[in-house]
């Protein structure tokens, strides 16, 4: 299996339009064509992992943040992003990051977090806008099962936890042939009546040209009568963050004691008490000082994320526990859901999840 394979594969399961603008996802670097003999799934491709892939006889690295990021304009190992790459081209091996697609995706970064605290009825904290469209078109009803076919089979019609979904009316189309068509049915210059179902599905914008691509190849008419619109709903199992609930109820001090066990924290930063239970908690790996409004919105009790600056912590309001549990510890989970991915995928080859350690914190007590 070749590299453009693989990330074929990845990317059918965590597609990289999920990801946010500004970001560097996908091959960083790499030849698509080259047959792929390991993988190693890692946090960060520092030069330490680079290594370890040489030693596990892996020529492709999956990480979650690219370790090419932005103004990158020579490479002569003056740095350690650099000497990492380097060594990744000198060796062969090829690079993919997956970072914020990763974030936004309904089960990836957040929901492990929530799954590790237990939380239940999980939701989208920050839901991903203007990425929904809604197709409809006109078909003849003997052909109205064959078009729904090929638009699902394109992607369209996901909703959430359901797939195939669409809406059909029935009714009665009108069309005149004129002079240089060749139609399905009909005679030019003669009006023709067809019974005809309109069909609509929702589909995420990034699936547009495949969909359209399906249609116009499945539809029997030479012109296709299709209309595409822009919806305002928010995408409701695609977005940044999370939020959910215990079982029951615990005070803080209790809630924090467990956060830190669950994660293996040394320390947790924290905003004052509220002096009430935690029920409902926030989280967004990483820095997720950006989603503590959209957390106090959810009526969240605690929000966990990283890198909070300390105006940061006033925001709170006293409505809710801001706690700081480090960025790279709220994405620790990342690596084993990553090889826990790979490895349900492929099975031709070896799926390795690296021991090195790239984080780059550490605490004196």
């Amino acid at each position: 299996m070749t590299i453009s394979e693989v990330i074929s594969k990845i990317e059918n399961r965590i597609p990289l339009q999920q990801a946010e603008d500004f970001d560097n996802v996908g091959l960083l670097c790499g030849v698509p064509d080259r047959n792929v003999s390991g993988i190693l799934v890692c946090h960060d491709a520092l030069e330490n992992v680079v290594e370890e892939a040489i030693q596990k006889n892996c020529n492709m690295i999956v990480c979650f943040h690219p370790i090419i990021f932005s103004g990158l304009k020579s490479l002569t190992g003056k740095n350690y992003v650099e000497r990492a790459v380097l060594k990744a081209i000198e060796n062969k091996i090829a690079i993919y990051a997956i970072h914020t697609a990763f974030d936004n995706d309904f089960f990836g970064v957040n929901h492990g977090i929530c799954t590790q605290l237990g939380l239940k009825d999980l939701k989208i904290l920050q839901p991903k806008k203007n990425n929904l469209k809604q197709l409809t078109v006109f078909v003849p009803k003997d052909h109205s099962e064959k078009v729904k076919e090929a638009l699902f089979s394109a992607g369209a019609g996901n909703i959430g936890f359901y797939d195939e979904c669409s809406f059909t009316l029935n009714g009665n189309g009108t069309f005149r042939p004129i002079e240089g068509s060749n139609p399905f049915s009909g005679q030019q210059n003669i009006r023709e009546n067809a019974d005809e179902d309109m069909i609509s599905v929702i589909f995420e914008d990034y699936k547009k040209g495949r969909i359209i691509s399906a249609l116009k190849a499945a539809h029997p008419y030479e012109e296709v009568a299709y209309q595409v619109y822009q919806l305002d709903n928010e995408n409701q199992h695609t977005g940044l963050g999370m939020y959910g609930d215990f079982e029951e109820a615990v005070d803080e001090q209790e809630f924090l004691r467990f956060v830190k066990e669950k994660f293996g924290l040394e320390l947790i930063k924290h905003s004052d008490f509220t002096h009430k239970k935690i029920k409902r908690v926030g989280v967004l790996g990483g820095s997720g000082a950006s989603g503590i409004k959209a957390a106090l919105a959810q009526k969240c009790d605690a929000y966990l994320t990283g890198d909070i600056k300390y105006h940061d912590y006033f925001l709170a309001e006293s409505k809710m526990m801001i706690c700081d549990i480090g960025h790279y510890e709220s994405e620790q989970f990342v690596t084993q859901q990553l090889f826990e991915i790979l490895s349900q995928k492929f099975s031709t080859f070896a799926i390795s999840k690296s021991i090195e350690k790239t984080n780059p914190v550490n605490y004196f007590i």
